[in-house]
């Protein structure tokens, strides 16, 4: 049953949001624009259309969300692979199931660990121009007055 939702959600999501798809739905909502008259713009006449674009969002939104899980935990599961298979920290492995204060945690300390790195190559940089290297900025460091 899973693996037929899956292939049904996947082949649905992919299908609504073909061109094709979008064309016949301007299609019909022309139709039943261009059918006002004929219906003298009833309230039967208005009330297909509402009845008819709820029932298709309200089925979507569940194939759709459905779609957005399996892609989110394949995504999430790459990534713990490539984090298991390099030298970064392992605490970053599952980390979507942390709480929003220890993803806060996690992110300023990412933040800092950032800082410091950009920190360490404005110091190489400012060395490479003060040794004169080729390719070095120019303007590094601010010139030191001499008294």
């Amino acid at each position: 049953m899973d693996k037929f939702f899956a292939s049904f959600a996947n082949a649905t999501a992919r299908a609504a949001g073909s061109p094709l798809a979008f064309l016949l739905c301007v299609a019909l909502v022309i139709a039943w624009a261009v059918s006002g008259p004929f219906f003298h713009f009833s309230e039967n006449w208005q009330l297909t259309i509402n009845t008819g674009t709820t029932i298709v969002t309200f089925l979507m939104v569940f194939l759709i969300q459905n779609t957005q899980n399996r892609d989110g935990a394949a995504l999430q599961t790459k990534l713990d692979e490539l984090i298991r298979s390099s030298n970064a920290g392992d605490e970053f492995m599952g980390i979507e199931k942390l709480t929003d204060k220890e993803l806060a945690e996690l992110h300023e300390k990412c933040e800092a660990a950032a800082k410091q790195s950009h920190a360490a190559l404005d110091r190489t940089r400012n060395e490479r121009a003060r040794r004169g290297h080729k390719g070095a900025p120019q303007e590094a460091t601010p010139t030191e007055s001499k008294a």
